[in-house]
C-alpha cells in the first residue's frame, strides 16, 4: 500500500473553532522551533540524527522516508519498507518550504490555514514544487540560523511533524 501524505485537519476535541485550534498549534510549533536549536551541525551530526529517526521508525514499524540536509546537500536519506518514490517527492517539496520560509513546513501550512487560505493561495507557489505539510523542520544553529532540514514523509502530516520533533528533542538531550 502506498503511504501518501495525509491532509488531516488539526481541530482539537474540545469543540474549539478551527481558527482557535490552528492558533494554538501555530503557537506550539513556534515554541518548538525556538526551543529546538543546535550548537553546531556537521555531517556526523546528520548521520546520528538520521540513524536516530530510522531506529525510532523501525521500532514502531513506520513506513517513512527520512532525509537530513545541510544547505540543500543530502547528508542522509533512507526509505523504510512501505515507502515509495512518491515519499521522495514529498521530502523535496516539504524541505523546499523550510528552506524558503525558515520555518517548519507544518507551521507554514498552519499559518495559511489561520488566515483562512490554502498555502498555495497564500504563497502563490506551485503545488508541484512546494508542500506546506508537516514533516520538515529547520536545523537551526543557535546564533547562526537555519543551516539545513530534517524531513520525514509517510505518515499523516501531524505525525510526520511529531516524529521529527521527538527525534530532535532526543538528539539534543543526548548531546547535553
Amino acid at each position: 500500500m502506498t503511504h501518501h501524505e495525509k491532509h488531516h485537519t488539526h481541530d482539537d476535541a474540545s469543540g474549539a473553532t478551527p481558527g482557535a485550534s490552528a492558533a494554538h498549534l501555530v503557537a506550539e510549533v513556534e515554541q518548538q522551533q525556538a526551543r529546538l536549536q543546535l550548537t553546531r551541525f556537521d555531517n556526523d551530526d546528520a548521520f546520528r540524527l538520521g540513524i536516530l529517526l530510522v531506529e525510532m521508525a523501525r521500532e514502531r514499524r513506520l513506513p517513512v522516508t527520512v532525509d537530513v540536509r545541510r544547505h540543500g546537500h543530502v547528508l542522509f536519506h533512507v526509505s523504510l519498507p512501505g515507502t515509495t518514490p512518491d515519499n521522495d517527492t514529498w521530502v523535496e517539496r516539504k524541505s523546499r518550504v523550510v528552506d524558503r520560509f525558515g520555518a517548519p513546513s507544518f507551521l507554514v501550512g498552519l499559518r495559511s490555514r489561520l488566515k483562512g487560505r490554502t498555502f498555495e493561495e497564500d504563497s502563490g507557489l506551485a503545488v508541484q514544487e512546494y508542500a506546506a505539510h508537516g514533516g520538515s523542520f529547520p536545523l537551526t544553529v543557535r546564533d547562526v540560523g537555519p543551516v539545513g532540514t530534517v524531513t520525514v514523509s509517510g505518515l499523516p502530516q501531524a505525525e510526520d511533524h511529531a516524529l521529527v520533533v521527538e527525534a530532535l528533542e532526543a538528539f539534543l538531550d543526548g548531546r547535553a
